[in-house]
């Protein structure tokens, strides 16, 4: 069973400088409790290092979905299982609203035990006001980034955006399985160019198909 955590802060910086600083997500440590360590592998993907109830997590994210000024959004492709998402709006006056979303699954009796105590909606709490003590003195963001994601045209549907997906979208999630293995870990167009012509020929253990 998941849990869900939502947070409001109004910050006084206007909405383009607080979104920009949360664009650096390796400055996370610096106001986020718990967090060990965030390191950006590529435009969209995030490895965390954290301590969630007193037990050190590790875990890759994607960000599923960037809009400037607006919307961050990422889930866990491995490792912990969780999702979140902050909104940003101008709350007038060169202020921002941040709307802070956490999904997450409790992992063993210890987590499940803080998920009770409301440990984790406390530290959220917490973070984003860190957050404002952070922003607000430093009254300009550390830097930015201001690309899109997805970019180019959006996909139909980006299997990881289901938070709760421990099997690495390894499962058929859209239905198209005809009941075989290869129908599990493949989608139907993907089975259509892997099925092979019909009276193909198999070459021989440590042959080729054709001379180089």
């Amino acid at each position: 069973m998941s849990s869900k955590v939502e947070k409001q802060i109004v910050v006084d910086v206007p909405l383009s400088t607080a979104y920009n600083q949360w664009t650096q997500f390796e400055d996370f440590p610096q106001f986020m409790g718990g967090v060990e360590s965030v390191t950006q592998l590529s435009d969209d993907r995030l490895k965390w290092v954290a301590h969630i109830a007193g037990v050190r997590r590790e875990w890759e994210a994607t960000i599923v979905e960037q809009v400037p000024d607006r919307r961050i959004e990422w889930a866990s492709t491995d490792g912990a299982t969780n999702s979140g998402a902050v909104e940003f709006s101008d709350a007038g006056g060169n202020k921002t609203q941040l709307s802070l979303t956490l999904e997450y699954q409790p992992e063993g009796m210890v987590e499940k035990v803080g998920d009770l105590l409301h440990l984790v909606a406390r530290q959220a709490e917490h973070d984003l006001k860190q957050f404002k003590e952070f922003i607000e003195h430093e009254g300009h963001a550390t830097g930015a980034w201001r690309e899109s994601v997805p970019t180019g045209e959006p996909s139909a549907y980006n299997r990881y955006t289901h938070p709760f997906d421990q099997t690495g979208a390894l499962v058929d999630l859209e239905g198209e399985s005809d009941g075989t293995t290869d129908g599990e870990i493949r989608s139907a167009a993907e089975r259509n160019v892997h099925k092979p012509d019909d009276g193909g020929t198999i070459p021989p253990l440590g042959g080729n198909l054709g001379d180089r």
